[in-house]
């Protein structure tokens, strides 16, 4: 598949990790569909990716909401005539230890609310986004792909068992779909990013940031085009599915 013209769905597709994905793909040629909470930084993605070249329209979405993910992409296929691929990047975190104890007492648990927060955006999101893209792709008959965004913390990350727990189900997700989905010509694909440079990095402490470094065999954390650089490689790649890219700099968790 080529990304020019493609179809391409983004989820979290108003900032962050998102936009930087909508506007390399948009430069590329892509007529993108971006999905998120915040109109305002939708508006501004829709208009970055218009200036790169690109043809775009946002979507205001929670995509924790079966009867809004259902909404939105039946909207998405109206608009563009179908889909071609869907990044499930849309993601949060709510970190906390499991429990903290003291002299033998348990002074704080991780809540049911950070719980499920995270576990309703970060994998039912991505299910709900995943299983209603493959009806759009199955019904109009086009093959298509779909990426989801899993993390190098997939493997068990201290202070985050529900962003660990949600990770790594996407890509069991990601595993089963591509069995699955492929007698219809759909591929299925997990990233797995280590850390990147974002928003939510730039507000870490300069300390904590060294640290964090260290830990990365290249010395350095990843830019947003590094993923977004990965993402247009499995578009136009038809022969890959079923596997997780790791793009981490080496670190392991």
């Amino acid at each position: 598949m080529q990304v020019k013209d493609a179809v391409v769905a983004i989820t979290g597709g108003g900032q962050g990790l998102g936009r930087s994905m909508a506007l390399y793909l948009a430069a590329k040629g892509a007529r993108l569909a971006l999905i998120d909470m915040l109109e305002d930084k939708l508006n501004e993605t829709v208009k970055l990716c218009e200036e790169a070249g690109g043809q775009a329209k946002g979507y205001v979405c929670n995509v924790a909401k079966e009867d809004q993910v259902e909404a939105t992409f039946s909207a998405i296929s109206q608009d563009f005539g179908g889909l071609d691929a869907l990044v499930n990047n849309a993601g949060i975190l709510r970190d906390g230890m499991l429990l903290k104890a003291q002299d033998g007492k348990v002074t704080k648990k991780l809540s049911l609310e950070q719980w499920q927060a995270v576990i309703d955006v970060n994998l039912t999101g991505v299910f709900l986004c995943g299983r209603e893209a493959a009806v759009q792709m199955i019904e109009s008959g086009r093959k298509g792909c779909i990426i989801n965004i899993s993390s190098v913390s997939r493997a068990g990350n201290f202070g985050q068992t529900n962003y660990s727990a949600a990770k790594s189900g996407v890509v069991a997700m990601t595993v089963a779909w591509a069995k699955e989905l492929a007698r219809y010509g759909i591929r299925s694909m997990a990233i797995a990013p280590g850390f990147i440079q974002t928003e939510m990095t730039a507000s870490m402490k300069p300390e904590a940031l060294e640290m964090m470094t260290k830990q990365i065999p290249l010395r350095r954390m990843g830019q947003p085009d590094e993923i977004a650089h990965t993402v247009a490689y499995i578009i136009e790649n038809d022969y890959v599915s079923g596997r997780v890219v790791e793009v981490d700099g080496g670190i392991r968790i």
